[in-house]
């Protein structure tokens, strides 16, 4: 029995890419990312006595592009996907509510005969 190549292979799984399938993923990019920057260069070399701006905007790309083009080949592999969570919270106890104070509201730090202080001393 021969196994047939073109059959669709489903993830079913949140586990992450191959490790190999992950490097030749950032080796894709990093290289068209060069190639990005090669024109980038080629292009600011042929229109340098024609459009200089458009020169120096090529330049700039140029060499800014492999710092780019490093930082994210080198920028790791992708995060596992989002799977449920396995643990579970623990249950909410209820809030035990104070003791009523006895005395009713006008009882503790405050009393019916605190005053608000005035002005302070000079000030009318």
């Amino acid at each position: 029995m021969r196994k047939q190549r073109s059959t669709e292979v489903f993830r079913i799984t949140g586990a992450r890419r191959g490790l190999d399938e992950d490097v030749r993923g950032r080796q894709r990019r990093y290289v068209i990312s060069m190639l990005v920057r090669t024109l980038a260069v080629i292009l600011a070399v042929a229109l340098w006595n024609v459009e200089r701006y458009v020169a120096i905007g090529c330049l700039v790309l140029g060499v800014l592009l492999p710092y780019v083009a490093v930082v994210i080949a080198n920028g790791g592999r992708e995060n596992a996907g989002s799977l449920p969570s396995t643990h579970l919270p623990p249950p909410a106890r209820p809030m035990i509510a104070p003791a009523p104070v006895p005395g009713g509201a006008e009882s503790g730090a405050r009393s019916a005969n605190f005053e608000h202080p005035g002005p302070p001393h000079g000030r009318s």
